[in-house]
Order: structure tokens, then sequence, then C-alpha cells
């Protein structure tokens, strides 16, 4: 039951993101006094709906998006374009006739392409916008309100003995005590200082457990609301060599190590509440991070198609709806000590940002139907105008997207693969938070 409440919690989540998007292109778009029949949540049959002056607004039965119908999208053309050998209309001159069919006698002003560049950049932009500020907005209540999830200066474990064996599972009578357990460490403590200096985060313990040495240090530490003072002995052991995405590292197949101070004790990890300075950084490495995931999406499919037909490793930085909708119900259902209304509520409004992030970025690629491609189509818009003004010729218009139309449905075609790819790889070779 819990798995099904935290789909439908994405699910209401998604359809809100969806809904806030079309705003960001409803309200510009009506502000330049643009015509706008339709503003739908979803595709296919209408479920609901209802007409307020002259747009109707509803809801449909499938949620995989939305739209804002806005007259005027395809200007009329300048060029003589010829019809098919049979007579017949081409495909680009049906749109656009049903474009222009939507501008009733003295509409003209109120169609799309009228728009000045920097009007129809503010248009097509207000989508991507609104889920960068969804995102934005979410992320900063996440951590503020809630915390970021991160190590801390709580000991979550403390190792009882020193083993060579790494194989080995728990302790023998022959085994020596660990450093950290011989000092009275227990989980639960609190580091405070380390050999005198302030634990403010878990690098400073472990950072000073690496720059000392094996002679015993004082260590303060808050157990039970009350400070203690032991007295630690770190132990120089052979330990692995991390490597910056703190992997060990190898060398010919073999883990690189070298002689170390060791005291056998572990950070907890919890939510620590930020301060609200940290959070445009933090939305600054989402996004770069999403960046990076969307401009090697090609590789990325290629990997994930292996995976579902083949017995490569699965790539878990790209899901599906239903690989996403796995991990909300898995958030709702995980079942753990420590792992709370706060844990869960901070990872489900993190999936959020996310998946608001994903539609930033993507959207903004440069294809049609894209809102990257109406962008494209402006910005060529008014470096043409701009050429032919200060070459002193006649104003060329607005672009006509129409004639796009064929490469638009070969990008709708090729999405529509990956949306299917990725829903079978969801099924077949699901990627789980859980392991």
């Amino acid at each position: 039951m819990e798995f099904v409440v935290g789909v439908l919690i994405l699910f209401v989540g998604l359809l809100a993101s969806i809904a806030l998007h079309e705003v960001g292109h409803l309200v510009p778009a009506k502000r330049f006094g643009v015509k706008v029949p339709q503003y739908m949540v979803g595709f296919g049959k209408t479920l609901w709906s209802r007409t307020v002056g002259d747009t109707e607004y509803g809801v449909k039965a499938l949620p995989l998006g939305g739209y804002v119908r806005m007259v005027g999208m395809y200007p009329p053309t300048r060029r003589a374009e010829r019809p098919r050998r049979d007579g017949r209309p081409t495909l680009v001159q049906e749109a656009r006739a049903a474009a222009l069919e939507e501008i009733g006698p003295g509409e003209e002003p109120r169609a799309f392409y009228n728009l000045t560049v920097p009007r129809k950049l503010v248009v097509m932009l207000g989508g991507p916008t609104m889920n960068l500020l969804i995102s934005a907005v979410l992320l900063g209540v996440t951590v503020v309100t809630l915390g970021l999830g991160q190590y801390t200066t709580t000991l979550g474990t403390v190792q009882q003995c020193l083993v060579e064996d790494p194989a080995q599972e728990g302790c023998t009578p022959a085994d020596p005590a660990a450093p950290g357990a011989a000092a009275g460490l227990l989980p639960g403590d609190q580091v405070l200082t380390w050999d005198g200096a302030e634990a403010r985060t878990w690098e400073d313990v472990s950072g000073a457990i690496a720059d000392g040495d094996t002679g015993p240090v004082q260590v303060e530490v808050l157990r039970d609301g009350a400070p203690l003072t032991l007295t630690v002995v770190p132990e120089l052991t052979e330990r692995p060599v991390l490597g910056d995405d703190g992997a060990p590292l190898t060398e010919d197949g073999e883990p690189v190590t070298e002689m170390r101070p060791y005291v056998g004790i572990g950070p907890d990890f919890a939510l620590v509440r930020q301060s609200p300075a940290v959070v445009p950084g933090l939305v600054w490495q989402t996004f770069t991070g999403t960046v990076e995931v969307v401009l090697t999406l090609p590789q990325r499919l290629v990997s994930v198609a292996e995976a579902a037909f083949g017995t490569a490793e699965r790539d878990p930085s790209v899901v599906g709806l239903v690989g996403v909708g796995r991990f909300a119900g898995e958030i709702a259902s995980i079942d753990g000590e420590g792992y709370g209304v706060a844990e869960r509520s901070a990872d489900m409004l993190s999936l959020l940002v996310s998946l608001n992030m994903a539609l930033f970025v993507f959207n903004l690629l440069p294809l049609l139907p894209l809102d990257g491609g109406h962008v494209a189509g402006a910005l060529w818009e008014g470096a043409r105008r701009k050429l032919a003004r200060w070459r002193e010729q006649p104003d060329p218009g607005p672009v006509d997207t129409a004639r796009l139309l064929p490469l638009t449905y070969v990008v709708v075609a090729a999405m529509l693969g990956m949306s299917v790819l990725l829903a079978y790889a969801d099924i077949v070779r699901p990627v789980s938070l859980t392991g």
C-alpha cells in the first residue's frame, strides 16, 4: 500500500509541474495579446474542461505532458510552394493552412508570429523557466527545513577489532581491539574536538586522523547530552587508497594501499539543515549534473539498450517514468531504522527537484517541438532581421517553422522510441534505490 501511495504522490507532483510549466507559457502569451484557445494538461480524450474568456482549460486522459495552443504558430509563407504531384497540399501546407484558419477576422495582431522576437523568447522560455523555479524552490525548502543528507560528526559505527583478512566477518578472541573501541568510543557519540581541534564536519575528524600519528590524542565527545573526554591511540595499518570519486584505486587489478593511522570509526549519515546561502550552489550543481546527462544521452541510451537486451550493467543515471515511479514507491515503502517522515519527505522532494531540472534542461534543446526549438527559431528570426537592416534590405518577416515539420516528426518519433526503450529497461532491468 505504501508503494502505491508513493507513486500517487509522485504522479500528483509531476502533474503539478506540467501544469505550472504550461502556465509559464500561458501567462506571458495572454499578457502580450496572443489568442490562446486551449490550455491542457495531458493528451488524448478530454476528461474535464471549462472555458473562461476565449480559452478552454482542461485535463486530458494521458498525463504524459501538456500544451498551450496559441493561434498563428505558423506564419503565412512569402514564397511559392508547389503541391504534391496529385494536386493535394503537402504536410507543411496543410499544417500552415490549419494554423491560419484559427485566426478570425481582425485577429491577425493576436497571432503568435506577429510578436516581437523578445516577446517570443519570453513566451517560449516561460515554461522551462517555471520548471527551473520549481526545482530551485523545492531544493531550497528541502535543505533549509528538512536538511541535506550528509556524513555527520556523530559516530554511526565503531569497529570492535582489527582484522587482517578483509573477508573475515566478526571478531575472534585472538583479534586485538580496534583503537576506537579500546578508547571507549560508542555509536551515537558526537565528536566535539579531536586532538584539541574543533570538529565541525566529518572531514575535520577524518583529516585529523589521517594527518596525525600513532601517539595518544584527546577526543572530546558528547554522550547522552554530557561532554566526555577519551584518549585514543591510533594504530598504523594498511588502508586502501581512494580516488576523487571515493572508490578504491587499483593497479593491475590489485587494490592500491598505504600505511595510515587507523581508529576504526565511521560517521552517521543524517539530514543536516543548511543555510539559505548554500541553495544557489546546490541548484548550480543540480543543473550542471543534469546538463552532463542530457549532453551524453545518446551514449547512455546505447548503454541502457545493451543492459535491457543483453547482460551489460544498467546505467542508473537514466531512467524513464516507470523507473521514477519505482523510486517513489520505494521511498514510501522503505522500512528501516532512522528513515522516518523527514527522510521520506526529503527524498520525495529531491525526486521532484531532479524531474523539474530535467524538464528545464531537456526542453531547452534546440529541436522542435521542444521549447528550445522555438527559441532557436526566434533567435534566427532576430538575426535575419538585424542582418537585413544592416544591409538595408526589406524585412524578411517571421521564420517559417512550418517548413521544419518533417524534422519535427523525426524528433517526436525519436522521443517516443526513447520512452519505450526506457520503459522496457525499467521493467526488465530496473534500477532500485534499495539495491
